[in-house]
């Protein structure tokens, strides 16, 4: 029962969170339209596909994780009961909020809208105000050493080369 509703919980919270923020918004923003590619330079579509492309997977794979593994969701009123360190987890703390950040910079590339890119710049500043301010203590207070440990050995945004391999 509890794998059931955190799925539900997690799937509620996707199309919630995620959605408004790297659909909705950028929408409203740009209303989607095509401009001409950033600094006339056509390349930047292929990059913002590609962007958007790692994004989205990065963003579910995540999402999956902390329904089926960690028995929670990604709201923080409804945390995991386990701390997520398989998958994008291995190499950075916080692919969530990189997923989302890499598909709102791949749709303003794709549509060449700098202020869809300017919206991405000022989302990924939050998200970090977020994560210092909230989310770190709070996986401090959840997990203790087990998140001490995490965070000695995954870096914050930078993924690294190779996953850490915990235990």
């Amino acid at each position: 029962m509890r794998r059931t509703r955190s799925v539900v919980g997690t799937v509620l919270f996707l199309l919630l969170a995620p959605g408004t923020v790297a659909g909705l918004v950028p929408w409203w923003i740009s209303g989607w339209k095509f401009e001409p590619p950033l600094l006339g330079i056509a390349w930047t579509r292929w990059l913002g596909v590609a962007l958007m492309a790692a994004g989205a997977p990065a963003l579910l794979d995540s999402f999956a994780r902390f329904a089926l593994q960690g028995l929670g969701t990604p709201a923080p009123v409804l945390p995991t009961s386990r701390l997520v360190v398989t998958g994008l987890y291995r190499r950075v703390r916080n692919p969530m909020y990189l997923g989302v950040v890499t598909v709102v910079l791949g749709q303003g590339l794709l549509i060449g809208s700098a202020r869809v890119l300017g919206y991405g710049v000022w989302l990924w500043l939050i998200f970090h105000l977020f994560v210092l301010g909230y989310e770190e203590p709070t996986l401090e207070r959840s997990f203790g050493t087990e998140y001490d440990r995490f965070c000695r050995n995954v870096p914050r945004w930078i993924p690294r080369l190779r996953p850490w391999r915990p235990g």
